[in-house]
């Protein structure tokens, strides 16, 4: 499922695309037929992410809503458009330019008060400009729950993933079983912080990296990693491999029907 940083990066591509624009809206698929219809001809008016949900906003008809989900995927691009296939649940195009979205699990047409009660339901984004992330904290240093699994909620954090989650818990030397309640407010403090300079360093370069300039292959001498999800990482998917820092062999675990990584020696907190 892609990551909170993914979303934004195509609000940010549906801005730059689309925004100010009488738009077409067509749904091949017909799955999203009636709500292409409404927004059809209408000009895009916002596009903004909040974690794992975009959201398009056209003015007084309502809001796009989208959730990738496990297996939704956008594809955008530039004219010359090609001939939809019959896969696409939305397709937005202007003259110049196109995007292509299929197998979402949401693509739904809200009013404000339908997308207002999605953010009501959401964590902080670390992404989201002057967020506050104090609501995450007071349910974070409440709860029995693991750090890990409380991180992955989205209803505690907005956007974070798998990816982020391990990485983030590394960098600060935390077990990930540890309770939330046994978090410090100063280790809660230095893990927001350190996502929100990481998730808008993804939005960047559109692909997740977490290491330090000391351990970068080219620091190290050793080969760049080679992994669909891009980016140098410490844990992630680096089970039975050894810790880039303290050389320990990386763990795995499934935690809350996910898959955890986290390296036992730099990991004790």
């Amino acid at each position: 499922m892609p990551e909170g940083h993914t979303i934004h990066r195509l609000a940010a591509d549906h801005r730059a695309l689309f925004a100010g624009r009488p738009v077409r809206a067509t749904s091949p698929q017909g799955k999203f037929s009636d709500g292409a219809a409404l927004v059809d001809g209408r000009v895009l008016e916002e596009a903004e992410a909040h974690g794992k949900h975009l959201f398009l906003g056209f003015g007084p008809t309502g809001w796009i809503h989208v959730h990738l989900g496990l297996f939704g995927k956008y594809t955008l691009g530039t004219a010359p458009t090609p001939p939809p296939t019959d896969t696409v649940r939305l397709r937005l195009a202007t003259p110049d330019a196109y995007a292509d979205l299929r197998g979402p699990t949401a693509c739904a047409l809200l009013t404000d008060g339908e997308k207002q009660a999605i953010h009501d339901r959401l964590g902080p984004d670390p992404l989201r400009a002057d967020e506050d992330p104090e609501p995450a904290w007071r349910r974070i240093s409440r709860s029995r729950t693991s750090i890990a699994t409380l991180l992955m909620d989205q209803k505690v954090v907005a956007g974070v993933g798998n990816v982020y989650r391990a990485e983030v818990l590394f960098r600060h030397g935390i077990d990930p079983y540890r309770t939330g309640r046994d978090l410090t407010r100063s280790e809660w403090d230095a893990i927001w912080h350190d996502l929100v300079a990481l998730m808008r360093e993804g939005v960047r370069n559109n692909r997740i990296d977490t290491v330090r300039p000391g351990h970068t292959p080219e620091a190290m001498g050793r080969p760049p990693r080679v992994d669909d999800h891009g980016g140098e990482v410490y844990v992630y998917r680096r089970a039975g491999q050894p810790c880039h820092v303290c050389g320990d062999e990386v763990r795995t675990a499934g935690l809350a029907a996910r898959n955890l990584f986290w390296c036992p020696g730099c990991q004790r907190n």
